[in-house]
This record gives structure tokens, C-alpha cells and sequence, in this order.
């Protein structure tokens, strides 16, 4: 009975008799370790394809295929997909499932010195919660204002004394002016504070209550709520592809897509945004994909299960993108042809023509003959003239909230039929996609203290779930006041970026040179019953790692070279530093607290006061957020 007692760790330092070490595996699988489980594989294979299928590939995907070329940017993608995402994605997956635990406990299993490198993905996944919902929070908003008849990003709004359009809005779109004004409120500048849109604050506590209600009861209620995130979207995107290739002009946007630009790939700027797109599409570095498969059962064939998550993720991309490139033809060319029949009618006003004289196949020829026959009536019109292109209006490139909550919006107001039905399901979808993505990231923040038996031991994890949803839900509300654009920048540019990366390497590091990686393919052997082969071990002990340090050396040589944001040196360079090391700081911290996870809890609180006074910076953010909020009380009254 004792060797019943083993644990993986110690069965592979068993002399290597294959047959024993598979019969010990057959018991230990068999063993019940109280630890929840999925009811099935495929509610493990949702819950990862609605974490990994999130807003970047509807939003970020298609604006990278713009900028790289079209269909040409599909070859470094796959190839990045094959070298760097894919044999990441399935190492962090072998990883959860093999010890059946969170990141934190993951990690000191590993090798107790590198916890800090669990430690550092929860608190990037409680960081990137608190901007995430942010945008679920919008989508709400959007999606209430969606049953309004007509749409409120439709038309200008009338000034007080109805007598002509707001000027703001005038000057800029319907939709600009919804989304700056309407849902954000946005100052100036991050200097000025603003004050709170009350309805937007609302939105972001029902997205926050949402999310809890879906993460409650952990497996037992995500295991369902994936389900519905994660099949959701194809279903709009499908609807939206048969309408949006019927489109007049999809097929120039389609046409646009898969016309490849060979000479991109010469551009180290399309690798390098492959590689990157890969990497957090996937969801790697979170915590996430560990503490889902942390769930699994123990002789599942994850290796199988991360090759087709991983493609799918992959292939919805694509099937987004041709989706959003017949959106863009369909608006590319309404746009063309209004900016033509601008042309047309200003000509035939001026020089008193007939209707139907002047078309839009024959407008450069009567150009010219008109400026060639009467050029000083002509030149009156040079001011007023537009440059009509087609191929410009599909080069203009848009991504993040500004391709959903502008771009789609001025789309879906143009599309035929009614608006109301098309809002309703792209904001429908975008919430799917959020939510869904909301239950991941987490995930890899409950899943990690809950494993933790001196949380565990004096707090349920309802209370603790709600808690870390409520602490989430108060530091978000800074993107509900009208600079809180610029925090929302500030957050999505350095919460995650280098932070993951750094993650990522130090976790095929722990991998294949501290854990060994002929340990970890026999930990892998005595899950699913054959070794990786040759494909996974060269590309978690060569090629990975040095894709990631390429990586890093670009975003430190970008970021030196051509600067941050156009904030004040304390909001862009203070903040991106706070951001990016706050998740390591806590690394003495976590070793001394799950060494001694059985110690007082008293002293356990004295540990934690001392450590985070000591590090400045982190009190520094702290005085930077109480200064923000006392600016915005102090205009108020």
C-alpha cells in the first residue's frame, strides 16, 4: 500500500521498467484525490477553445492580415503556429494535467524556486480581469442601446433648440461621436480625470456579477457556461458571413484578403507580428490552460486535444477574417460611392447640368473637360473636391475597440435590412467572446489560491471567488471616468506583453533544463501511454525559447526606440514598469507563504505588510491611484 502513496514525481525516478511504472500510473489514476473533474473531454476542449477564442481573433487577426499583405500574412502565421504556439500550448497543458494542480502548485512541484513564475501568472491574470471586462462591459452597453429604433450611432444628435447637429459630432461620425462621447466620456487628457459615466459603471458591475454566477461552483458551472461561449460566436459569424458576402463590394474585400503580397514576408515586422498573434491568442502564460487541465483525468490524451484546439483557434481566425473582409468591402465601397456621388452632384450644381449628365464611370473625363473649359469656375471647386479611391478605403487599416465599436457600428447602420437584428448579434457575439475569455483568465487566478490550504482552509472559494470579482470589479471602475481610455491604453499596451513573455521562457527553462526533459516526456509516457516525439522535444528545448528571446529583444528594442504613448513620462514609462514587474515582486512572498501554508494566519498578514512596503514602486502606484481618485472628488465638489 505504500507505493500506492507515490506521486508522479517519484514514480519517474523509478528505475525505468516500463510495464511497472504504467501499472503504478493505472493506480494512481484510479485513486480519488477529491479534486474536481470535467463531466466529460469535450466540456475540457470547450472551455479552451472559449478562453482561447477571444476578441483578438475578431478584432486583431484581420487588421494583421491588413497591415502584412493580405492571404501572405497566413504563411508566417502557420509557420509560427507550427514552431512556437502549438508545442507551447501542449507543454502547459502536459503540465496541468500531469500534477493536478493551479500554476502556483504546479510550479513548486517542479522545483520550489521557480513558484514565483505561477505567482507571476496569477497576478497578470487578475490584471488583464480588471481591463478585460472592461470591454464586456461596452459590449452591455452596446447591446442595450442596440434595441433602440433608430440606432443612437446612427445620426448626429440635435442641439438643445433643435435646430441643427451637435458640432462635435458634426465634425467627426455618428459613431465617433457615440463612442467618445456617449460611452466614454473621454477628456483631453489623462491629467483630467473626469467624472463617472454611472451607466457605464452599472454595465461593468452586471459584466463583473456575470462572470461570477459563471465561475460559482468551478467545473460543475463553467463546464456548462462553455457550452454556450464557445459555440455561440460561430453561429453569428456564420450568419454574418452568408449576409456579408451578399453584400455589394464583399467580393472586393474578399478580393483584398487573398490577394497576397509576397514581398511582405521579406518584412521582419510580418514575422514578428505572426509570432506574436500566436502566442496570446492561444492563451499562453496565464495560468489558464493550466488550471483547466489541472482537471482533466489523468490518462487524457491532451496531446491530441492541444493539436485540435490549437487549429481551431487558428482556423477561426481565418473564417473572422473573411467575415470582416466582406464587412470591409461591403463599407469600402458604400464609402466609395458616396464620396462619388458627392463629386457628381457638387458638378452639377455648379455648372448647371442636366441629371444623369455626369455618372460615376464618366466623372474623371468630365472633370477634366470642365477644368480645361472653364478653369477659373473650376478652381472655385478645388476646396471642395475629394479624392475618390477605392484601394484607400480598403487600406485603411482598424483594430481593437475602434474596428468593433466603430467600424462594425458605421457598417451594421449601413447594412441592409434592419440595424436593430445586426447590433444585436454582433454585441451578442462580442460578449460570448469576452465572457467566455473572462471564465479563462479566472481561472488562472481561483484555481491557483484555491489550491493554497491556507486560503482554502479559512475561506470557502465562493467567498473567495466573489471577493477577488469584487477587488477586480472597484480598480476597473478607473475606466468608467473620462480618462479611463488612457488607463484602458496604458493597461492592454504593458499589463501582459513583456510580462508573458518572460513567463513563457522561464517555463520552458523550468521544463527541459531544471525538471529535465527526459523526465518530463516518461511524465508524459505514463499519461497517455507513448513519449512526445522528436517535433515536441526539438521545439520546447531550441526553438521556442529562442522565438521568445527574439521576441523580447524586439518589444525592448521597440519600446527604446520609438517610444510609448504620448503621456506624460510618469503615466507611460512609471506605469509600464509598475505593471511589468508587479508580477514578480511577489515571488519571496509566495515562496515564504507556501513553504509555511500551514503557519498563522497573523503572522502570515505581518509577512505580507513588510514585503510590499519594501518594494516603493508598488506603493508609489498605490499613492498615483488615491491621487487620481481625490482629483476626480475634488472636481466634483
Amino acid at each position: 500500500m505504500n507505493k500506492c502513496n507515490l506521486n508522479l514525481k517519484e514514480i519517474a525516478l523509478l528505475p525505468p521498467s516500463l510495464h511497472y511504472r504504467i501499472f503504478l500510473n493505472k493506480i494512481l489514476t484510479n485513486m480519488d484525490d477529491g479534486r474536481p473533474s470535467w463531466e466529460n473531454p469535450m466540456q475540457f476542449v470547450f472551455a479552451c477553445i472559449s478562453f482561447a477564442v477571444g476578441l483578438g481573433n475578431v478584432w486583431r487577426f484581420p487588421y494583421l492580415c491588413q497591415m502584412h499583405g493580405g492571404g501572405g500574412f497566413l504563411i508566417p502565421y502557420v509557420i509560427m503556429l507550427v514552431v512556437e504556439g502549438l508545442p507551447l500550448f501542449y507543454l502547459e497543458l502536459s503540465l496541468g494535467q500531469l500534477l493536478r494542480k493551479g500554476s502556483i502548485g504546479a510550479w513548486k512541484t517542479i522545483n520550489p524556486y521557480l513558484v514565483g513564475v505561477g505567482a507571476a501568472s496569477v497576478v497578470v491574470s487578475f490584471l488583464v480581469s480588471v481591463y478585460y471586462n472592461a470591454i464586456v462591459a461596452w459590449s452591455f452597453w452596446y447591446l442595450f442601446h442596440s434595441f433602440e429604433n433608430p440606432l443612437p450611432w446612427a445620426r448626429c444628435p440635435l442641439t438643445t433648440n433643435r435646430t441643427e447637429y451637435v458640432e462635435e459630432c458634426a465634425k467627426s461620425s455618428p459613431t465617433e461621436y457615440f463612442w467618445y462621447r456617449e460611452t466614454l466620456n473621454i477628456t483631453s487628457s489623462i491629467n483630467e480625470p473626469g467624472t463617472f459615466h454611472w451607466g457605464m459603471v452599472l454595465c461593468l458591475i452586471l459584466s463583473w456579477l456575470v462572470v461570477y454566477l459563471c465561475i460559482i461552483r468551478g467545473t460543475e458551472s463553467t463546464g456548462k457556461v462553455v457550452y454556450v461561449t464557445a459555440s455561440f460566436p460561430y453561429l453569428v459569424l456564420l450568419i454574418y458571413l452568408i449576409r456579408g458576402v451578399t453584400l455589394p463590394g464583399a467580393v472586393n474585400g474578399l478580393k483584398y484578403m487573398f490577394t497576397p503580397k509576397i514581398e511582405e514576408l521579406i518584412d521582419p515586422k510580418s514575422w514578428i507580428d505572426a509570432a506574436t498573434q500566436i502566442f496570446f491568442s492561444l492563451g499562453l502564460g496565464f495560468g489558464s490552460l493550466i488550471a483547466f487541465a489541472s482537471f482533466n483525468q489523468k490518462n487524457n490524451n491532451c496531446e491530441k486535444q492541444a493539436v485540435i484546439i490549437a487549429f481551431i483557434n487558428s482556423l477561426t481566425s481565418v473564417f473572422a477574417s473573411i467575415v470582416t473582409f466582406s464587412i470591409y468591402g461591403f463599407k469600402a465601397t458604400h464609402n466609395y460611392e458616396s464620396c462619388l456621388d458627392r463629386m457628381v452632384l457638387l458638378l452639377m450644381n455648379t455648372f448647371d447640368l442636366m441629371e444623369g449628365t455626369i455618372t460615376h464611370t464618366n466623372l474623371k473625363e468630365w472633370m477634366n473637360f470642365l477644368n480645361s473649359t472653364d478653369p477659373d469656375k473650376f478652381s472655385t471647386l478645388i476646396p471642395h473636391l475629394e479624392t475618390c479611391d477605392l484601394q484607400s478605403q480598403l487600406d485603411t487599416a482598424a483594430e481593437g475597440t475602434g474596428l468593433s465599436f466603430i467600424v462594425f457600428t458605421e457598417a451594421i447602420v449601413n447594412m441592409p435590412g434592419p440595424s436593430q437584428i445586426w447590433s444585436v448579434l454582433y454585441f451578442s457575439m462580442l460578449l460570448m467572446l469576452g465572457i467566455g475569455s473572462m471564465v479563462g483568465n479566472t481561472a488562472g487566478v481561483i484555481t491557483p489560491l484555491s489550491d493554497m490550504k491556507i486560503i482554502s482552509k479559512h475561506m470557502p472559494k465562493e467567498v473567495m471567488t466573489g471577493i477577488v470579482c469584487l477587488l477586480a470589479c472597484l480598480i476597473g471602475l478607473v475606466f468608467n471616468i473620462g480618462s479611463g481610455n488612457y488607463w484602458f491604453s496604458i493597461f492592454n499596451d504593458y499589463a501582459a506583453t513583456l510580462t508573458l513573455l518572460l513567463i513563457v521562457l522561464v517555463e520552458v527553462i523550468g521544463i527541459c533544463y531544471v525538471h529535465g526533459i527526459r523526465r518530463f516526456r516518461n511524465d508524459i509516457e505514463m499519461m497517455i501511454g507513448h513519449k512526445p516525439n522528436w517535433y515536441w522535444v526539438i521545439t520546447w528545448t531550441f526553438v521556442s525559447p529562442v522565438l521568445i528571446v527574439g521576441l523580447l529583444i524586439f518589444y525592448v528594442v521597440d519600446y527604446i526606440m520609438s517610444g510609448t504613448l504620448t503621456y506624460s513620462t510618469w503615466n507611460s514609462v512609471e506605469v509600464c514598469i509598475n505593471q511589468s514587474l508587479l508580477s514578480y515582486i511577489y515571488l519571496d512572498l509566495f515562496n515564504i507563504i507556501i513553504k509555511n501554508d500551514q503557519a498563522n494566519p497573523k503572522s502570515m498578514l505581518l509577512l505580507i505588510h513588510s514585503l510590499i512596503l519594501r518594494e516603493c514602486f508598488v506603493v508609489d502606484l498605490i499613492i498615483r491611484l488615491v491621487s487620481l481618485f481625490y482629483k476626480y472628488f475634488s472636481s466634483v465638489a
